[in-house]
């Protein structure tokens, strides 16, 4: 694991942090795809984990949920907008999407029951609270500290450039696995106005510019 501040470390699931997960306090966040959840697992080494939060459903970072939850018998924390999606196993399609339901499955993942809905001001972690931010997903959401501006945004914004790897700067999440672009458009604005000092990404490697989260909303479409 990586610190990157107090409390706060980084489990590299991919090469070139394609896809991360995070541990803050005693709190696991995400857990990549089914093959990452024995290596989540062992990057734990003897570090406690009490509970294993998810930024939102998609199988790149719940798909190795049901094995952490199994493995190390926590409760699975989920915003409530994605409760119904983990429960079921499928993903949340945009509306019109062609072969709408091969999506769901294929982007699913294995079904858990969660034991914990998150809201907005939830306390996760230390000192961590849930921020909704939907768009992405119906449910997504981050976590923000605002003592030191960490912040855990999952796929609200992208870090990097998921097809070449590339560490190319920030992107939007690719709009066929969006939900509702314009809603995360509102999103990412609501996150950057935070002026974070160090932004989390599941995909990209960390980010220490609050300027750059300005730059790049200001650049966006029009909603």
């Amino acid at each position: 694991m990586e610190r990157i501040a107090d409390d706060v470390w980084r489990i590299a699931l991919m090469p070139r942090d394609a896809v991360n997960a995070y541990v803050i306090g005693d709190v696991l966040i995400d857990a990549g795809y089914l093959m990452h959840g024995k290596k989540v697992v062992r990057a734990l080494g003897d570090h406690a984990i009490g509970a294993h939060a998810l930024t939102h459903v998609h199988n790149d970072h719940t798909g190795g949920s049901k094995h952490v939850k199994e493995a190390l018998g926590v409760p699975v924390w989920i915003g409530a907008g994605d409760a119904p999606y983990l429960r079921s196993g499928r993903a949340p399609v945009p509306p019109g999407t062609r072969f709408g339901s091969v999506l769901e499955r294929t982007a699913g993942s294995p079904r858990i029951e969660p034991d914990r809905e998150l809201r907005e001001g939830d306390e996760v972690g230390p000192g961590f609270v849930v921020l909704e931010t939907p768009g992405h997903s119906p449910g997504h959401v981050s976590y923000w500290r605002e003592a030191d501006r960490v912040l855990i945004c999952g796929d609200v914004f992208f870090g990097m450039n998921v097809v070449t790897l590339a560490h190319s700067g920030l992107r939007e999440p690719l709009k066929i696995a969006t939900y509702d672009p314009p809603l995360n458009r509102r999103s990412e604005r609501r996150l950057a106005e935070l002026e974070p000092a160090v932004v989390l990404f599941g995909h990209g490697p960390p980010l220490r510019d609050p300027a750059a989260l300005h730059a790049f909303c200001a650049g966006l479409p029009a909603d």
